[in-house]
């Protein structure tokens, strides 16, 4: 058994949202944010020397309303959206795009209109069909966009947790994470990155193709080395990581302070541990 400490000034930490730090909803507005969450994002930013990002098929609106008031670092729409540690916010131009994204967007309109289960989420350069209330609608949705995809290679279909969404074939949260990795406090540091859907699968390709560390969240196929079980398992886990760092005397001070804000006391201690454990069943964080 070894333990994987995230708690270090050399360490990049990237972050899905949904079904990562917080359970999926049935509605994206209905998500419940743990009281626990803010002030640990808000410490282990501070600890890392801002070395954390939020990388999410949200938009970064989206991501900040749901951490309020924090403003992290951010890539929203999976990598639409660039917010960098200094602030600067940068937005790719769709335009190009939308006579190719129209058709499509008429077409999921349609099946929403004629499904009331159905919930579409406009997007800056491409939309999101959640079919969560109708599981059985999958196939329908699917076959309706896909052949209208296949006729615009600047477009391609992402298969979510009961969502699909229409994306630009250029982007996705693994070129998201490699851009955070050409700008400081990111350069240099070995990357982590925990998510939980197959649309965080390039997340994982790209931190581990830099030498770092790809964490899945729940159960499913997944190119990451490590498991944790549930959202609940990843807080608790990243809390007990926050309590037992390795301080250099470039960040104690910092670390000190960042306690006071993110105790893992205040996270159940039934949910997960610290550790990677080989070749075992385990609550907490396991290599796959």
């Amino acid at each position: 058994m070894h333990q994987i400490s995230l708690i270090h000034n050399q360490h990049a930490l990237f972050l899905d949202f949904d079904g990562t730090l917080a359970d999926i909803a049935p509605h994206p507005s209905a998500v419940f944010v743990h009281s626990d969450l803010v002030p640990l994002l808000r410490s282990l930013h501070l600890v890392l020397g801002g070395a954390l990002a939020i990388v999410s098929g949200r938009s970064v609106a989206d991501i900040d309303m749901f951490l309020s008031p924090l403003k992290l670092p951010a890539a929203g729409e999976h990598g639409m959206q660039w917010r960098n540690s200094a602030g600067d916010y940068f937005e790719l131009d769709a335009s190009t795009l939308e006579p190719a994204l129209q058709p499509l967007r008429d077409a999921a309109a349609l099946l929403v209109k004629q499904h009331d289960a159905l919930l579409l989420e406009q997007k800056i350069a491409g939309f999101a069909l959640h079919y969560r209330m109708a599981p059985a609608l999958y196939n329908l949705c699917w076959q309706t966009l896909a052949p209208l995809v296949q006729h615009h290679p600047a477009l391609t279909l992402l298969r979510g947790k009961y969502v699909i969404e229409v994306v630009p074939s250029a982007i996705d949260k693994g070129t998201a994470i490699q851009n955070y990795l050409l700008h400081p406090p990111f350069a240099g540091r070995t990357p982590f990155f925990m998510g939980d859907d197959t649309t965080d699968e390039a997340g994982f390709a790209a931190v581990q193709a830099a030498s770092g560390h790809g964490i899945k969240v729940g159960a499913g196929p997944s190119i990451a080395q490590h498991r944790c079980p549930n959202p609940n398992a990843l807080r608790a886990w990243l809390a007990q990581a926050l309590s037992a760092p390795q301080p250099t005397a470039a960040y104690t001070a910092t670390y000190n302070a960042a306690r006071r804000d993110a105790s893992p006391a205040s996270v159940s201690p039934d949910t997960a541990t610290a550790t990677v454990v080989h070749g075992a069943h385990h609550k907490g964080v396991k290599t796959a």
